[in-house]
This record gives structure tokens, C-alpha cells and sequence, in this order.
């Protein structure tokens, strides 16, 4: 039998309410409460969402579709979201790339590693998520007409937080590496700046200063305070923890 119009898939248009109707988004981001910010602007703007939590996922998901926006997180596990971003820009790809991050310095890294925006840590709003990444689309995949500025912010499962923080906890168990200490400086430093917990952003970047200054921190003063964060989260949402 064949197609008929009414048969062939149809493209999705984006609309005023739903700006990034029709987009894919790759989001390269380790930390859970993070990414989950994300998908929930994702859900509001119309978008499909798809998530990576190091570099190495990321390329898989790269080497089997071409996503409409790449957003990296300059903090992975397995290396600098630079790297990535380096590399998509040499393969001179139409899709745009977008950087995030809570460290001081991540907008001028991202920049200069090629990236064509930036949306800083904590998640500014909805509308800001949307024009950052509207700015670097072509007029023609961008909604027609005024568009709505939607006073939102995302709102995380704290839960995710809770797998952050315990996360972290169990890389610092024991005599971690170097390495792993340098990656948990700066993944606690971007959690916690994404959470709006100064505290722990705080003891992200003091240990990452230690780790450069080879210097030793009271990790157990750490521990204690990821302990009680996450002794303030329930396990399931539903449920408030007990005394």
C-alpha cells in the first residue's frame, strides 16, 4: 500500500509555548540533580532529552545520532567537558554546543574551547534555558511570533541530590587517588553551586586547592557534612525522614 501525506511522519513545529518543539538534546552531565533540572526545562520547552555522565558515553551516544543541541558540563568524571567540546568543533558539525557550569572560571574555558553559549550554574530560569539555546538555532527552527517569558525555575528531585552527595562520599572512602580527589573538588563544587549550597561548594573548591597545593584536608569534617545532607533527603520521595 502506498503513503499517503496523512501517513508520512510528521515534522514537529515549535510553537511560542514550546519553543524547542522537535529538538533532541544530548545533555553530558554527571551529576543527577543537575541533569534532572535540565529535563524538566526540557519537558517545559517541548524538547526530547537524552543524557551522558561522562565522556565516553557521550561519544557512543554522538557515534549513533546526530543530536539538534549538545549541552556539556565542563566537570566529567573521565576528563574536561573542553575536550568534548574541542572535538565537535573541529568536525565543524551544524548542531549547536552549549557549555555549563558552576566553576568561577567555566564561561572562559567554554568559550575558548569553542562552545557557542553558556548557562551558568545554578539554572538561571526557564527563559533564559530557552533563549541560550533559541540564540543559536536557525530562524527557521525557531518558533514564529512573540513569545511568552515564563517566570520558571527548575525544581529538582532532592533525591538526586542525595545520590550526588552519596556519590561523593563513596569516591572519598578509604585513600583516594589524586585524581579521583581533583574530580570530587570540582563535582562537589559544581553540585553545590547548582543546589545553592554554599557549604558544599565551598568544600569543593577548598579541596580542590589543597589537591594543588598538595596539602591534606580534614576529610572526615567533609564527611560528616555530606552525612548530614544527605540524612536530611528521604530515599524515596513520598517519605520525610524520621527522627
Amino acid at each position: 500500500m502506498s503513503n499517503t501525506l496523512e501517513q508520512l511522519p510528521r515534522r514537529l513545529v515549535p510553537t511560542p509555548m514550546r519553543p524547542l518543539l522537535g529538538l533532541t538534546i544530548l545533555v553530558v552531565e554527571d551529576s543527577r540533580f543537575a541533569s534532572e533540572a535540565v529535563r524538566q526545562m526540557c519537558l517545559h520547552s517541548g524538547a526530547r532529552i537524552r543524557r551522558a555522565d561522562c565522556l565516553a558515553s557521550a561519544r557512543r551516544h554522538l557515534a549513533a545520532y546526530c543530536p539538534s543541541v549538545t549541552l556539556v558540563d565542563l566537570t566529567l568524571p573521565d576528563g574536561s567537558g573542553c575536550e568534548l567540546i574541542r572535538e565537535l568543533r573541529a568536525q565543524d558539525t551544524i548542531a549547536p554546543v552549549i557549555a555549563t557550569s558552576g566553576l568561577p572560571d567555566g564561561e572562559t574555558l567554554a568559550l575558548e574551547a569553542g562552545a557557542q553559549g553558556f548557562l551558568p550554574k545554578p539554572l538561571a530560569g526557564l527563559a533564559v534555558f530557552q533563549q541560550t539555546i533559541l540564540a543559536q538555532l536557525p530562524p527557521e527552527a525557531r518558533p514564529r511570533g512573540p513569545r511568552p517569558v515564563l517566570a520558571l525555575s527548575p525544581e529538582p528531585d532532592k533525591v538526586a541530590l542525595r545520590d550526588d552527595l552519596d556519590h561523593a562520599r563513596r569516591l572519598l572512602t578509604g585513600n583516594p587517588a589524586p585524581d579521583v580527589l581533583d574530580y570530587v573538588a570540582r563535582f562537589l563544587e559544581s553540585v553545590g553551586h547548582s543546589a545553592c549550597d554554599t557549604e558544599i561548594a565551598d568544600w569543593g573548591r577548598r579541596l580542590g586547592q589543597a589537591h594543588c597545593a598538595e596539602k591534606v584536608l580534614d576529610l572526615e569534617a567533609l564527611d560528616t557534612l555530606l552525612k548530614k545532607r544527605i540524612g536530611t533527603v528521604p530515599v524515596f520521595e513520598g517519605l520525610t525522614p524520621t527522627s
